[in-house]
């Protein structure tokens, strides 16, 4: 059969109408350098080590890496812990603070140091809110929370201690007469929380009879449910004081270090939700 010019070059613009969607099909089915750099955040150095190790699934087509879709979804999803899907993981809003923290995990080594160091431990935003259980709780901290007015002192207070220029812990004195400091918890770049030592006796305690008289009415009980209260104070040695300040900081940096961890989970399971979208 002979076709005229016009039909020929109908033939030849549609057959190069298909080419171009088949080869644009293929192509959607293979990731470049370029995607994956942006999906595990390393740069194309690493990718091409990887590939020529085969840590990672890779086709080289010409002098060029391509990386197949399907593949690399499935080596994502084995990186991640047992069990993470992108159906079920939670994605963490980065203003809730408690989703970025593994906070039953956290409980558990705050409860850890709190026994080790003999101290009172929470775990804060900056704003002074709590986001973990307060571990080893001391005596007046308890009578304080049943005071919305006093537990208002003591969050504002936990707020000025973020606010402290010195990112060394140090001591200070809160308005219970306790001695407190804090440890900054930085998740990249930026400092998103606190692990606040409290309940510390000072030098000199009990407090003279007016103070005494002074809580009592600003916690509305008993001065005798005070004095009890003030007898409960963690006393430490100057040295067990000093270890405070030493591990205070190492505590928020373990914090950290989780909360980054997970922050890199959640990026990837996103990554992964994406890499099914694209």
């Amino acid at each position: 059969m002979q076709l005229d010019a016009l039909n020929l070059t109908d033939c030849i613009e549609r057959t190069e109408r298909i080419t171009l969607n088949t080869q644009r099909l293929t192509m959607s089915e293979f990731l470049t350098t370029r995607q994956l750099q942006d999906i595990l955040h390393v740069d194309r150095t690493t990718i091409y080590r990887m590939a020529d190790d085969g840590r990672i699934p890779a086709v080289k087509v010409g002098s060029q890496w391509r990386f197949p879709r399907q593949s690399i979804e499935g080596w994502l999803k084995m990186q991640s812990p047992v069990g993470a899907t992108v159906q079920d993981a939670p994605l963490p809003n980065e203003s809730d603070l408690s989703k970025l923290i593994p906070l039953e995990c956290v409980q558990r080594i705050q409860d850890a140091f709190a026994d080790i160091l003999g101290v009172m431990l929470v775990v804060t935003d900056l704003s002074g809110r709590p986001i973990t259980m307060p571990s080893h709780v001391c005596r007046l901290f308890t009578l304080a929370e049943h005071s919305a007015v006093a537990q208002q002192q003591c969050r504002q207070e936990w707020a000025a201690l973020a606010r402290q220029p010195d990112l060394q812990p140090s001591f200070s004195r809160s308005y219970l007469g306790l001695m407190h400091t804090r440890g900054l918890v930085r998740v990249g770049s930026e400092l998103r929380a606190m692990v606040v030592v409290s309940g510390i006796a000072p030098a000199i305690w009990p407090p003279a009879e007016t103070e005494i008289a002074r809580l009592a009415e600003y916690l509305d009980t008993s001065e005798m449910e005070v004095r009890q209260a003030m007898s409960h104070a963690f006393s430490l040695s100057d040295d067990q004081k000093q270890q405070v300040l030493a591990y205070v900081q190492r505590i928020a940096d373990i914090v950290a270090h989780i909360m980054n961890e997970r922050n890199i989970l959640f990026t990837k399971l996103r990554n992964i939700a994406e890499l099914s979208r694209i």
